[in-house]
């Protein structure tokens, strides 16, 4: 596929958006993810002309994150996370489920093309645990029935609300936003809810705040550290952990070690 004169014209756009145009990679990847469906040849080869480094570069890039695809992707991207607390909470029936389903493997696309299935690391999600993410949305607290059902209503093409995000677009939607440009659904669904919020209602309901700036430094002068220290010994005496003290023991030790020249 080649790409079109309108994503050419968005891919430097991207670029002139920082100080260093090659900052401007990761988001670039995603808009040739968004046109092409995947990273493909070309895509690195036009990133790197755009951006004036090296094909090897992009490649370097676009194969160390994983969110970066070198093969097809499927309408919607779905995955479930079986990092620890997920996992033992229902994460790795889920996939297992998930994988009989759809009939497929690990980052794997089922046949019509609608779902690509892959177990992700964790999503910082813990409070909702099991939770699974379709481009990117949240869906919290996950059984094996709701994920088949959940993947059942993507496949008939059936509108989907994540639990804590914007309404289900697709994949390749997705990868657009991620590259910078809105769609217009970013106020759409709670961005928080639930455990995430407990915290917050218990500081509320005992009326506890954090000290403003200005008492804070107040509390510092007070207790007379306030200065800062200039030497690493002074650090670890101000910060009172044992890291920094086993760290500057270490440091002024005589440790009985070869210098440079000694052969004994």
């Amino acid at each position: 596929m080649t790409l079109t004169d309108t994503t050419l014209g968005e891919l430097r756009e991207l670029a002139g958006r920082y100080p260093q145009s090659r900052s401007a990679l990761l988001p670039m990847l995603h808009l040739i993810q968004s046109a092409e469906g995947n990273v493909t040849n070309e895509g690195i080869e036009v990133c790197a002309e755009i951006l004036g480094i090296s094909a090897a570069e992009v490649s370097g890039v676009a194969t160390f994150y994983t969110m970066y695809k070198r093969r097809p992707m499927g309408e919607h991207h779905v995955g479930v996370c079986t990092n620890t607390l997920c996992a033992v909470m229902g994460g790795d029936l889920i996939f297992e489920r998930l994988k009989g389903h759809l009939d497929v493997g690990n980052d794997e696309t089922t046949e019509d093309g609608k779902v690509t299935l892959e177990h992700i690391e964790c999503n910082a999600a813990c409070d909702f645990a099991p939770v699974m993410m379709v481009n990117w949305e949240f869906f919290d607290n996950q059984t094996p029935e709701s994920a088949v059902e959940l993947v059942d209503k993507l496949r008939a093409g059936e509108t989907v609300q994540a639990t804590r995000g914007a309404t289900i677009t697709s994949w390749r939607e997705a990868e657009r936003v991620l590259a910078g440009f809105e769609d217009g659904l970013v106020d759409e669904g709670p961005a928080a809810a639930g455990p995430s919020l407990a915290g917050l209602e218990i500081a509320a309901d005992r009326g506890w705040k954090a000290p403003t700036v200005d008492e804070a430094h107040d509390k510092q002068s007070s207790s007379g550290d306030d200065a800062t220290a200039d030497t690493k010994a002074g650090a670890a005496e101000q910060a009172d952990t044992s890291r920094a003290e086993s760290e500057t023991t270490i440091e002024e030790s005589p440790a009985d070690t070869a210098k440079e020249g000694d052969d004994d």
